[in-house]
């Protein structure tokens, strides 16, 4: 067994000894490095420090190679800054055994600063000075400017372009051509590649500032060693400026050589954005895209080596090795168009597909047409999110109702007029306004006229009267108490009663069998008992088409289902099974049209119009039917006008009380008039639901 301290400090055991963690040794690997600020360093330990600085700015740069995009290697910036810690801290100690032991001869700071500097030096420190100076110009002034000044930009205009990127994803996501997951995954892209590109701009100041240090660190080696030699060690003069100059020069060279690994490898990281593929298979495809570049450069090349006092032969080696790549990319091409004719050929032989009729029959569930002039309430935000809206209401019908909607495709629509929105459900038609993209809608809820300058006009989802406002005077409204919206909500209010009215048609069978199949486990035995035994599915779904017909929430489908178990034992018909499930449902159409009080407001009918209905119903089950005289009806509608007029003018909006047995018909001939007229009957009054009766139908 093994001890529980130990394995959560070693993170489990491997092979029978204890694995290390990988952020413990990051830890441990940071804490050397400033531990090497401050404590000396023996010369055999500097030397293997300093090679393997060189290897980890060679693996830097091989990296940056062969990715395929600069997000794969998100953590360059801190990648950058470890690699600048490990020189700067090798440069001090470096130091620390120059001034301390040069005078002991060339090989005091080790034997790979000896060997760099004789290598560069040639036993002349004015050339080790002039290739050491050219190196740290060449790092700090071009490739690491030119760098930062690529992350920059880059960096601006990934931050400029969020916005747009993100309304982009919102609108696939709001019209169905990606999931949720999708969605998520594109904006936390697009979120790193901002972050990246700032991260590399505050990165590239840390090569800067080492170039910086490292120019320092010479000076100070030079003249520091060049005192201690002569004054402490009295050592001649040029012997000292010989040896401590080849040391430093040395010491300069190890380190910046790896910090112009690091830079290069900076460079073609920001400057390979928005290129695919790794750096050779870009840079080699397009280079040889075009042979005629070659061929040209093959024969400048053989017009210099043709030069008198130009030696020829380089220039030659040159003009050929152009030419041979010029030759080689045309054949290529004729190979890849000669494949490319015979695909076309076979594809002509092949027959050719017709498009599945599926593609050409299907449809649209639900559709929003913008004209051109609308647009920016798509793609602007500081107009209104329309697509994060539509994406709000159709949670907020889920919940309100019980069944997810479709999605919402919007489209622009150039036949439409410039300000013009269309609504379609399945194709058709089913409402249509016209807004102000640049203004707000201003309503007053008391209904008199609107005390502000702009344009009168007639919200759209009611028709009640309205006045298109400038943005500016959006307080004065608020001040004066009037209702003020952006046009996308004036949109979005509209499309929202355009579902409800037309949510009996979105109720296919596919959503009902995908209702009864997203129940949750512990009422699926409830499913089998009812489904197909007592009803069938398609029977269901008439059902649930005839609440949601009347704004009924099918969310309590349990409870749906119990009554529809219920009703199935003495009937079969679906309106009379409907009715069950409607008592059934009691309580939650009391709370439903309750006022702000608790009390449910009813107007019923009288006893003679009870019995006038009852009368008039012919037939048995299913072919019941109401047969009543024209001139009876027209009596019945004038006086539910009448009533609920008058009671409109009070502020109230009661339901109308019928019993059982004529409630559907007495709804089928309200609707048609007065849809928004909420029918209910005696069986559907919760017994300890608070009532009030404002008038009787007489």
């Amino acid at each position: 067994m093994s001890d529980p301290a130990m394995t959560a400090i070693g993170g489990g055991k491997t092979g029978g000894g204890f694995r290390l963690r990988g952020d413990i040794l990051f830890a441990i690997g940071i804490m050397a490095i400033l531990t090497v600020l401050i404590l000396p360093m023996p010369a055999w330990l500097l030397d293997g420090c300093l090679a393997l600085s060189i290897a980890f700015s060679v693996l830097i740069l091989m990296t940056a190679l062969f990715i395929e995009k600069p997000l794969e290697l998100s953590a360059f910036p801190t990648i950058l800054l470890v690699a600048t810690m490990i020189r700067l801290a090798l440069n001090l100690a470096s130091t620390r055994l120059i001034l301390a032991n040069g005078h002991d001869g060339k090989d005091a700071a080790g034997h790979v600063i000896e060997a760099f500097g004789g290598f560069v030096m040639q036993d002349n420190f004015v050339i080790g000075i002039i290739v050491f100076a050219i190196l740290t110009i060449v790092n700090f002034v071009v490739i690491t400017k030119g760098a930062g000044r690529i992350a920059e930009v880059a960096a601006r205009f990934s931050l400029d372009a969020m916005p747009g990127k993100q309304m982009a994803i919102d609108a696939d996501l709001s019209a169905g051509l990606i999931n949720e997951h999708e969605a998520k995954s594109r904006r936390l892209t697009l979120e790193q590649e901002s972050t990246f590109f700032g991260s590399m701009d505050g990165a590239a100041k840390f090569v800067r500032g080492d170039a910086i240090a490292g120019i320092l660190i010479v000076f100070i080696n030079v003249i520091g060693g060049i005192i201690i030699g002569t004054v402490q060690k009295d050592m001649p003069l040029g012997e000292a400026a010989e040896t401590y100059t080849h040391l430093t020069i040395g010491d300069g060279l190890v380190s910046q050589i790896p910090a112009l690994i690091v830079s290069v490898a900076s460079g073609m990281l920001v400057s390979k954005a928005g290129v695919a593929g790794s750096a050779e298979k870009a840079l080699f495809a397009q280079l040889s895209k075009y042979p005629q570049a070659l061929w040209m450069s093959a024969g400048l090349m053989t017009v210099l080596a043709a030069m008198p006092g130009i030696p020829a032969m380089p220039f030659l080696v040159m003009a050929g090795l152009a030419a041979f790549f010029a030759r080689q990319t045309v054949a290529t091409a004729k190979k890849v168009e000669q494949l490319a004719i015979a695909a076309a050929e076979s594809d002509k032989k092949a027959p050719v597909a017709e498009e599945p009729i599926s593609k050409v029959l299907s449809i649209d569930i639900i559709r929003v047409e913008l004209g051109y002039g609308l647009l920016p309430l798509v793609n602007n935000p500081d107009k209104g999110k329309l697509t994060e809206q539509i994406k709000g209401l159709r949670r907020q019908l889920a919940e309100d109702m019980g069944f997810i909607l479709p999605a919402v495709r919007i489209m622009d629509y150039l036949q439409l007029p410039a300000n013009t929105y269309a609504v379609r459900i399945k194709e058709i038609e089913a409402g249509r306004g016209e807004i102000r993209p640049d203004m707000l809608l201003c309503m007053n809820p008391t209904g008199e006229r609107i005390e502000l300058p702009g344009e009168n006009t007639r919200e759209p989802t009611f028709g009640l009267p309205a006045m298109w406002i400038s943005p500016d005077y959006r307080e004065d409204a608020h001040f004066k108490g009037y209702t003020v919206v952006d046009p996308a909500t004036v949109i979005t209010t509209h499309l929202t009663e355009i579902i409800k009215d037309n949510m009996q048609d979105l109720l296919s069978y596919a959503e009902t069998q995908k209702l009864l199949d997203e129940m949750p486990q512990s009422h699926q035995k409830l499913v089998a008992d009812v489904i197909p035994s007592k009803v069938t599915v398609t029977g269901l779904q008439r059902i649930l088409q005839n609440l949601v017909g009347e704004r009924v929430s099918i969310r309590d489908l349990p409870t749906i289902l119990e009554g529809v178990a219920e009703a199935s034992a003495f009937t079969h018909n679906i309106t009379q099974i409907t009715e069950h499930v409607r008592g059934r449902l009691a309580r939650q159409l009391c709370d439903q049209h309750s006022n702000k009080t608790g009390v449910l407001p009813l107007v019923t009918l009288s006893g003679e119009w009870e019995q006038a209905f009852a009368e008039a119903l012919v037939g048995q089950g299913e072919d019941k039917q109401l047969a009543m005289a024209p001139s009876k009806l027209q009596q019945f509608i004038q006086s539910i006008r009448t009533t609920y007029e008058e009671l409109a003018m009070k502020g109230e909006n009661p339901v109308l009380l019928t019993s059982p047995g004529i409630r559907p018909y007495v709804r089928s001939i309200i609707e048609r008039f007065r849809p928004q007229t909420i029918i209910m009957s005696q069986n559907e009054i919760h017994p300890r639901a608070k009532i009030r009766t404002f008038a009787q139908i007489t």
